[in-house]
């Protein structure tokens, strides 16, 4: 059986790729914890200077798989896997190669910043699903995009495609999709030249920066994202969820 996160390292860099092809890299039990335990690791290696974390086509990250959070009842309580970006002292770069979706979406603003293939599209669908975001979504999206383009694509729940990603601000380039990954390799290859020590610092200081408004509001999201899950239905969002897979695929 493939293993559903798969790392390949060469010259400092960590290319880590979410691996379900087949469900559009969901976010099963298995790749949520596989994520932040892989990347703590190579955030200790010291072979590893900088992170690319990506997807295996056609999609970058469907963000939570709905199936098995509707028949099983996956805890969606954000403390169940949390993520580690904010606590990781290299560079991790999302190299975004399709659908970045809700929890996905989520994983792609926890990155210090992202390089788009032409075939990237990015949607926010947590009202639409029935849970709410617990991974910083309210914080890091108005960051980029500004609060009221954050709000149109949280309440929406409408796709917005590679191009008008770039005009918002919320990728920093938008290249071939055959190119993406050697793109962001090159400019990882960039940051691997910088003293090591400087880099750490230069991240340290953009975070310290960001602290005092990030962490009183990324506790308020955590706060209300457990009390809705605590009135969680999955049987709603098993209702839902072919809707909402019929409206993105008309969408993207």
């Amino acid at each position: 059986m493939a293993a559903v996160l798969t790392t390949e390292i060469a010259d400092g860099v960590a290319v880590v790729t979410m691996n379900r092809p087949e469900a559009r890299n969901a976010l099963n039990t298995e790749l949520r914890r596989a994520i932040p335990t892989r990347l703590r690791e190579l955030d200790a290696d010291p072979a590893v200077r900088v992170m690319i974390l990506t997807g295996a086509d056609p999609a970058f990250c469907a963000g939570l798989d709905l199936k098995e959070l509707g028949s099983s009842g996956l805890s969606a309580d954000p403390d169940a896997t949390p993520l580690p970006f904010g606590s990781l002292t290299k560079p991790l770069v999302g190299a975004i190669n399709g659908a970045a979706v809700t929890g996905g979406f989520e994983l792609a603003l926890g990155c210090d910043f992202l390089i788009a293939s032409e075939r990237a599209t990015f949607a926010d669908t947590h009202a639409r699903v029935g849970v709410m975001p617990g991974w910083g979504l309210t914080v890091l999206l108005p960051q980029a995009i500004g609060i009221r383009r954050a709000r149109q694509m949280s309440f929406t729940g409408n796709y917005v495609d590679a191009s008008t990603a770039l005009a918002w601000g919320l990728v920093n380039e938008v290249v071939p999709h055959d190119r993406l990954v050697s793109r962001a390799c090159e400019l990882a290859a960039d940051m691997v030249t910088v003293p090591e020590a400087g880099l750490g610092a230069i991240k340290g200081a953009y975070r310290a920066a960001a602290a005092g408004v990030d962490d009183g509001a990324l506790d308020a999201e955590r706060r209300y994202s457990r009390e809705w899950m605590r009135r969680f239905d999955p049987d709603t969002l098993a209702a839902n969820r072919e809707a909402i897979q019929r409206r993105g695929s008309a969408q993207v």
